[in-house]
């Protein structure tokens, strides 16, 4: 009879010497390595997912933006929906605190039904915090950008997100003698380190000229109008978020005509030879493609034909004095030698996000709100606030030690009730072994008194 299903695969249920003795010495190895404060341990990991429901696209915003963040961040997480109304506490609890995780990004829309409206952005830095609140103003997936270009760069070469890219933080000036009052602003500086601590820090001594691929720009601006600039593509419009807006006594809405925005982009860095002709770049940079000679006599013909024209390429009429750099190792790309003079452009890879901060809060989703930018409080107010904040934890402590007593002065009745139930069964036992005994020697005397009869 033939032999059916497939070959039996032995589970094993010990472990080898050998292995323990490996698993040991990971363990102490990484231990040493925490202890000692190394690079490896201070490195930034992130956690990009979404809470409740959102609208399809806010699912591809979450995979274009992990994308962003590789190589350090969860790429393949999937949320599930069981946990979706989970609170950021219980994800840096359960989750974010085992993996090494220290800053997490959480989605959330408010009207999942309107296209890409309410759609707030939760930055928490694990596991304290602070916590900021964006409102996501516009954004544009991947696929948006890549529409638009010519050339679009792959997303799938490895080389391009096997390291960090390069944070770049403009228009955030902290001088103080800037005459704009929001470059002074405290959350203004906060936003900045944030988006920095984000990502791991570059040594410039030592990084390699070939790692730098990527980059990702933080741009802040303000509007003095109260109105969005128009300077993005409108991909998705947002309204004003009811959730961020106090219903407190004593608050007063703060008509503010200074709006601050901050654009995300993303963009990857190229370098292409400078001073060469354009077929002659074609052949030196590419690997298996040859071209197409068929109404050619010889190679010379080819080469000349570009430069009888006397008409350049788009790449070399922006070959400028400004884009023209001298490279001090080799770049990535045939013709990009160490000492070679090449153009250096960005080609953007997305997405692009519109953000305006809403609030800053001290904790992990909670704590004292240190910045919110439609309520304002007056010191009286605040002071009262806190001393109200103060009273509830207070009578909430209180309750759960009445509570803690209640639940220790119940647990110990029913121990002194089970103590006692089970001495009674002890003396009953007691009783009925002493009962036995006493039966016993009785017969035993009846039964000595009839063996004399009987002599």
């Amino acid at each position: 009879m033939p032999k059916r299903g497939r070959r039996r695969k032995k589970t094993r249920t010990h472990v080898s010497l050998d292995d323990q003795e490996k698993t040991l010495a990971a363990q102490s190895a990484l231990s040493d390595s925490a202890k000692s404060g190394s690079s490896a341990a201070k490195i930034p990991k992130s956690l990009v997912l979404r809470r409740g429901k959102t609208v399809p696209a806010v699912v591809d915003l979450v995979d274009d933006l992990r994308q962003l963040m590789l190589p350090y961040t969860a790429v393949n997480f999937r949320e599930d929906a069981r946990n979706r109304k989970l609170t950021l506490t219980q994800y840096a609890q359960h989750l974010a605190l085992p993996m090494g995780i220290t800053h997490i990004l959480a989605f959330s829309q408010s009207n999942p039904s309107e296209n890409g409206s309410n759609l707030n952005l939760r930055l928490a830095r694990t596991p304290e915090g602070p916590t900021l609140t964006f409102r996501v103003h516009r954004f544009s997936l991947n696929r948006d950008i890549r529409r638009l270009q010519k050339r679009p760069i792959a997303l799938n070469s490895p080389s391009l997100h096997t390291n960090p890219p390069i944070v770049v933080t403009n228009n955030f000036n902290l001088d103080t003698n800037a005459t704009d009052s929001a470059q002074q602003q405290p959350h203004v500086k906060l936003m900045r380190i944030t988006f920095q601590n984000m990502f791991p820090a570059i040594n410039v001594s030592t990084v390699k000229l070939r790692d730098c691929r990527r980059v990702v720009l933080f741009h802040f601006q303000e509007d003095d109008t109260g109105e969005e600039s128009n300077t993005d593509e409108n991909k998705n419009e947002g309204d004003q978020d009811d959730s961020s807006s106090n219903s407190d006594k004593g608050t007063t809405k703060a008509a503010s005509k200074h709006r601050q925005f901050v654009h995300i982009r993303h963009f990857a860095i190229t370098a292409t030879p400078v001073g060469v002709n354009r077929r002659v770049r074609r052949l030196v940079q590419s690997n298996r493609k040859l071209p197409n000679l068929h109404k050619c006599q010889d190679i010379s013909d080819y080469l000349n034909s570009a430069l009888d024209t006397g008409v350049m390429s788009d790449s070399e009429a922006e070959e400028d004095d400004d884009n023209v750099v001298q490279l001090s190792d080799k770049y990535v790309g045939r013709g990009n030698s160490k000492s070679q003079k090449s153009a250096v452009k960005l080609v953007e890879l997305g997405p692009r996000l519109c953000l305006e901060l809403i609030k800053v809060e001290k904790g992990l989703g909670g704590g004292d709100v240190l910045y919110h930018a439609h309520v304002s409080k007056t010191p009286e107010e605040a002071a009262e606030l806190k001393a109200r904040k103060r009273r509830e934890m207070e009578l909430k402590e209180q309750r759960r030690a009445q509570q803690e007593a209640n639940v220790e002065r119940k647990r110990q009745a029913s121990e002194e009730k089970r103590q006692a139930k089970r001495q009674r069964q002890q003396e009953r036992e007691e009783e009925t072994m002493q009962a036995l005994r006493q039966g016993m020697v009785a017969s035993g005397d009846e039964a000595d008194s009839s063996d004399e009869e009987s002599d």
